[in-house]
């Protein structure tokens, strides 16, 4: 089943794995210490944001290593630029009515 990354990042113990692979990658077990939860969730988590293709794993030897997808964080950016742009018009549009009225009351 192919996944929407916004659906991936709404949920917060799946952007505390981010924030903790983007440092370094991770096997699952390292992951699950830093959790109040079971490995077997943690592994539901990693499931999750490999399927939306935002961790990728690279086994050696036994062990699996999930690393960030940066390219996939990119485009995550990329839309979240779109409305950076949208507020700023707004708030550029809310500082000329406000300097304008600070003038009009003088």
């Amino acid at each position: 089943m192919r996944r929407d990354v916004f659906q991936a990042i709404a949920d917060p113990t799946r952007r505390a794995i981010i924030l903790l692979i983007a440092v370094q990658a991770m096997t699952p077990n390292a992951l699950a210490e830093h959790f109040d939860t079971t490995r077997q969730a943690v592994s539901k988590h990693l499931r999750i944001l490999t399927e939306c293709e935002l961790v990728k794993p690279e086994y050696k030897g036994r062990e699996i290593y999930y690393d960030l997808n940066a390219a996939k964080m990119k485009e995550i950016d990329k839309w979240l630029e779109q409305l950076r742009k949208i507020w700023e018009s707004r708030f550029n549009e809310l500082d000329s009515l406000l300097t304008h009225l600070k003038k009009n009351k003088k």
